[in-house]
């Protein structure tokens, strides 16, 4: 005889609870989703700092809803490390972050250096290099700087351009990937 008796935990909750508890105890969906392709049900962000140490290992959107805990962890790990300032990020970046690191097939989380940048930060850094535009999508949490030991720039940079979601610059001397929500376009070498 079977027990159809409901335990009151549906896979939507279950699921939920798992996201919502420590970043290090996130449960692994390496290659559980397809994000931007319309495939698949969760999206998870991997993420490490070398400025502060901290480390990001993040289920944050769940069968269509994005989980507004797991974006408020996200949002203190982006922070603008110098001045220690938090603004919102945009949803859209963070999966065409999620989406690129999908498509490269890695485990190894993304080094970010840097996310959303206050506009102190921005004026400081455009004085000391020609490369930090003056209106950086950086000042309205649009925008990561990224790098992967396992991966090249242009690797980097063909995944993040095939998910058409946005700005993919290119830096290869200095190693790393800029990915934003803005308008689709490409540039560096």
């Amino acid at each position: 005889m079977n027990d159809n008796r409901s335990t009151g935990m549906t896979r939507r909750a279950l699921l939920g609870a798992f996201a919502a508890t420590t970043v290090v105890a996130a449960p692994t969906f390496a290659n559980a989703a397809g994000f931007l392709r319309g495939a698949g049900d969760i999206r998870r962000i991997k993420m490490y700092s070398g400025r502060t140490g901290e480390r990001l290992d993040m289920i944050y959107w769940i069968e269509g809803d994005y989980i507004s805990d797991a974006f408020k962890e996200i949002n203190h790990f982006m922070r603008d490390w110098r001045t220690d300032d938090v603004v919102k990020m945009d949803l859209r970046t963070v999966d065409i972050m999620a989406a690129a690191h999908n498509l490269m097939d890695v485990n190894e989380p993304y080094m970010l250096l840097s996310g959303y940048r206050s506009p102190k930060t921005n004026a400081m850094l455009r004085s000391r290099s020609g490369g930090v535009a003056k209106n950086s999508l950086h000042m309205r949490g649009q925008a990561a700087d990224l790098r992967l030991a396992s991966r090249s720039v242009n690797q980097m940079a063909k995944a993040a351009s095939a998910c058409h979601g946005g700005g993919v610059g290119r830096y290869s001397g200095s190693n790393f990937v800029h990915m934003d929500c803005g308008a689709v376009r490409s540039w560096g070498g």
